[in-house]
């Protein structure tokens, strides 16, 4: 099935570049692995070196690589969980503009993780919301 018609609703959200990557990576992997979840999963890995899930949609990122440990570790040892698109490995002060643009309140008190992990539940929040929506 083409990736068009599987695209999850995040990226039919986010611009033309997220639905190009994801598309070109899932139509790919599909033609290496078949359909399926490891088809998905690759898509969001490729998509996750070039885009951040910021609330209901995907942005690009300002410096393109990958977006936490799992993704640094590469496929053959990525066991766990990732941060949801989050970019956790950009800076403080990148995660402090991406919490005020999800109004995360106490953000300016915290550490860098505890900013990855309020942006990623405000972010599946924000997801919720929209798929509750259509």
């Amino acid at each position: 099935m083409p990736a068009r018609e599987e695209m999850p609703s995040t990226i039919r959200r986010s611009d033309k570049k997220a639905q190009r990557t994801w598309a070109k990576a899932h139509d790919s992997a599909v033609e290496t692995y078949g359909e399926g979840e490891r088809s998905h999963r690759t898509a969001f890995s490729a998509l996750k070196h070039t885009h951040e899930k910021v609330g209901d949609h995907w942005e690009p990122k300002e410096k393109a690589g990958p977006s936490d440990r799992q993704a640094e570790r590469g496929a053959s040892s990525r066991r766990g969980p990732t941060k949801g698109g989050v970019d956790a490995n950009a800076s403080k002060d990148h995660l402090l503009k991406v919490a005020r643009k999800l109004d995360i309140r106490g953000r300016s008190s915290m550490k860098k993780k505890e900013l990855v992990d309020a942006i990623q539940k405000a972010s599946n929040r924000e997801t919720r919301k929209a798929r509750s929506k259509s």
